[in-house]
C-alpha cells in the first residue's frame, strides 16, 4: 500500500511539517520502502513458530525472575505527588494550554 505524494503532503501539514518537493519524494520513498519491508515480513508463514519471550532463549535457556502478579488496592496518592513540581489537593497542577 504505497502513500502517493499528496499523501505525504497532507501527513506533513497535519504534522505541522513543511517539506519542499524533493524532501517530500525522500520522505515518500523511505516511507514506502518501510511498508514494503512491512508486507515481507507479513508474507512470512509462522503458523507453529513459538513465539520468544527473550532473544537469548534462541542460544541459551534462561529462566525469567517475574514476580507474582498481586493487584495491589493501596492508595499510593501522597508517593504519587511527591514528585510533582506543582499539586494542590491531591492534583497535578499543569500549565494551561487551551486558550
Amino acid at each position: 500500500m504505497p502513500l502517493s505524494l499528496e499523501e505525504i503532503q497532507r501527513i506533513a501539514n497535519l504534522s505541522k511539517l513543511a517539506f519542499d518537493e524533493s524532501q517530500s519524494l525522500a520522505m515518500q520513498s523511505k516511507i514506502n520502502s518501510f511498508f514494503e519491508l512491512v508486507e515481507q515480513m507479513d508474507a512470512v508463514d509462522t503458523a507453529g513458530v513459538e513465539p520468544l519471550f527473550h532473544p537469548v532463549s534462541v542460544v541459551q535457556e534462561i529462566a525469567l525472575r517475574l514476580q507474582d502478579d498481586v493487584a495491589d488496592t493501596g492508595n499510593h496518592r501522597a508517593g504519587n505527588m511527591q514528585n510533582a513540581p506543582a499539586a494542590e489537593n491531591g492534583y497535578f497542577l499543569v500549565p494551561k494550554v487551551i486558550e
